[in-house]
């Protein structure tokens, strides 16, 4: 095999990387599988039949020596904020399509601005080839091409299946940040508890604000200035999102992050099979324009962890097989509004 026909999975050992691995075997891929545990690595790859080599990111020489071999990554290891910026770099220094499926703002902003040296190294950077944000970034785009003059963009979620370690961990990296938004074009920051509701298919629920990926994605792709993203509200959530200052201060700390990451990697272990087959997400998609029409659609999807392995790793062959743009893109961006359709389990629906 030629780099041009291989890729890279890094982050292959965590929750989503075996899934990742397992379903790409399914579908005749052969990754090779990477990480920083090089006895992790061997027990998922060898009954897999892949290739696999333990590196870690602040190996520099070692890192762009196995990026050579690919033409393609997938990044997969999280947090995002500690590993993105030295795979992200790397991949320019090597010329490797960078692909990852973070679902957080500030890598999104940190890989827009790094557009026009993508752009001259030919290569494509895209963050968020997952649940993070391939549905919503399908559905924010057929909304705009329903309606063209949009200003205002809701994004409203209800999720189910369960959650992994590195979903937990970024989770717990926001709690000491307010709401994430996006106003006039500008991305705020607000510390007031937003609520709304949504029909997500019986009757209205409510839903809390939080600062999901496409407030940075949805915007690149639309262009609309307005957006806010809300979520099925649940006890938890509304437990986080409500916490004062001093409180979401003390959880901040760098001290207090450590233990409660340690804990998390103790008691989270991610939804098993039987839960992600019976799991979904519902998403509903309202824009308005300033004349004040609104127009309403609806995606059903397969639950969030599996469509992330099937998105990401569609991209990924998308990448291969040289249909790709170079330089900061979003998924809508470049392979278009119906994407998320060919995925069996998805629905779209406009409501009248």
């Amino acid at each position: 095999m030629t780099r041009e026909t291989r890729f890279l999975i890094y982050g292959a050992t965590g929750y989503t990387g075996k899934l990742a691995a397992r379903m790409a075997v399914e579908a005749g891929l052969k990754p090779i599988l990477s990480g920083r545990n090089e006895a992790k690595l061997k027990k998922l790859a060898e009954p897999l039949n892949l290739e696999h080599t333990s590196v870690s990111l602040d190996n520099r020489e070692g890192l762009e020596a196995l990026l050579q071999k690919v033409a393609v990554v997938l990044h997969i290891a999280g947090p995002f904020s500690a590993t993105a910026k030295l795979m992200v770099e790397a991949c320019l220094n090597t010329g490797t399509h960078y692909l990852d499926i973070t679902g957080e703002i500030e890598i999104f902003e940190r890989h827009s601005r790094l557009d026009e040296e993508a752009k001259n190294k030919g290569i494509m950077i895209m963050s968020g080839v997952g649940f993070d944000v391939v549905p919503t970034d399908c559905l924010s785009a057929h909304l705009k091409d329903r309606l063209p003059d949009a200003t205002h963009l809701i994004l409203s979620i209800a999720a189910s299946g369960g959650m992994s370690p590195g979903t937990a961990k970024t989770i717990v990296e926001g709690i000491g940040y307010g709401t994430v938004l996006r106003r006039g074009g500008n991305i705020v920051e607000v510390h007031e508890l937003l609520r709304s509701h949504a029909d997500f298919g019986r009757g209205d629920r409510d839903t809390v604000a939080i600062g999901w990926g496409d407030v940075s994605t949805a915007y690149h792709t639309t262009a609309i200035p307005n957006i806010t993203v809300f979520f099925k509200s649940t006890a938890a959530l509304k437990m986080v999102a409500g916490m004062g200052k001093g409180l979401k201060g003390i959880l901040a700390k760098p001290w207090m992050q450590r233990l409660i990451k340690r804990r998390i990697e103790k008691m989270v272990k991610g939804p098993d099979d039987a839960a992600r087959s019976k799991g979904y997400s519902i998403i509903i998609g309202e824009v308005k324009n300033d004349e004040g029409t609104v127009m309403k659609s609806k995606l059903v999807t397969p639950e969030g962890y599996t469509l992330t392995c099937l998105c990401g790793l569609e991209i990924v062959k998308q990448v291969l097989e040289g249909n790709f743009k170079a330089g900061f893109r979003t998924p809508a961006g470049v392979y278009g509004a119906d994407f998320i359709l060919q995925f069996d389990g998805v629905e779209r629906t406009d409501i009248e």
